[in-house]
């Protein structure tokens, strides 16, 4: 019988969480949920139905659609990962824009939006043999992961990132605007009072401002490796 662990990583925005996370779910054939994703799908269907903007966020109607708001995962074997379906469609691509990572820290904050999704993501971890990414992994959804990680970079190198994956893909966008959204994202998530984002106290930080993704893998196999011999 092959062991399993629970692989959590936490940390903040554009610091390549998941792309670790997808590489690692390859490697070791676990499943990788992108939680960021969904609470992206919330923020997207909150935009589209008049709930949020750049200026407001109606928590009341929000928090009484939330039983409208199916979210699932579908695997593309073309682009070797699960793409994010919000009510039976593919939004892949609408919850990666700017407009939506301006929105979902505010969303992220309503508490009966990060009560729906926790239970979605422990449901689809009770097996272990998960890699999942976000903010709260490792204090709130799984505190008992055998493995934590806990992402770091500056916000220059982060938003530098950002811009170049963003430009990459043909979007019309501003570094210095991108640098503010990673800045008001680390404040608002790292303030708000239900799970805000902190390091889990038996979590590895990994500070990637100078670190490449070959490096970054390399490393935390090892971690995984260690932890697959302790059980």
């Amino acid at each position: 019988m092959n062991k399993k662990i629970t692989i959590a990583i936490d940390g903040f925005s554009s610091t390549g969480k998941s792309t670790i996370a997808k590489l690692l779910a390859k490697k070791y054939n676990y499943i990788y949920v992108d939680t960021g994703a969904m609470y992206r799908a919330v923020s997207l269907f909150a935009k589209q139905n008049g709930l949020v903007g750049a200026d407001f966020l109606d928590h009341k109607k929000l928090i009484a659609n939330l039983f409208n708001i199916s979210l699932s995962f579908q695997y593309n074997s073309k682009l070797g990962f699960a793409e994010m379906f919000l009510n039976g469609q593919n939004v892949e691509k609408e919850i990666r824009t700017l407009e939506v990572s301006q929105l979902v820290s505010k969303v992220a904050t309503i508490s009966e939006v990060r009560k729906k999704l926790v239970a979605e993501q422990q449901q689809m971890g009770e097996s272990g043999g998960i890699v999942m990414d976000g903010r709260d992994i490792g204090t709130v959804v799984f505190p008992n992961a055998e493995l934590k990680l806990f992402m770091t970079a500056s916000a220059d190198k982060r938003a530098t990132r950002r811009y170049k994956e963003l430009m990459d893909r043909g979007d019309d966008v501003n570094f210095d605007a991108i640098l503010f959204n990673v800045q008001e994202r680390d404040q608002i998530d790292s303030t708000r009072e239900d799970s805000p984002l902190v390091k889990a106290d038996d979590a590895i930080e990994f500070d990637n401002s100078d670190m490449g993704i070959e490096e970054q893998f390399e490393r935390i196999c090892s971690l995984v490796e260690q932890k697959l011999s302790e059980i």
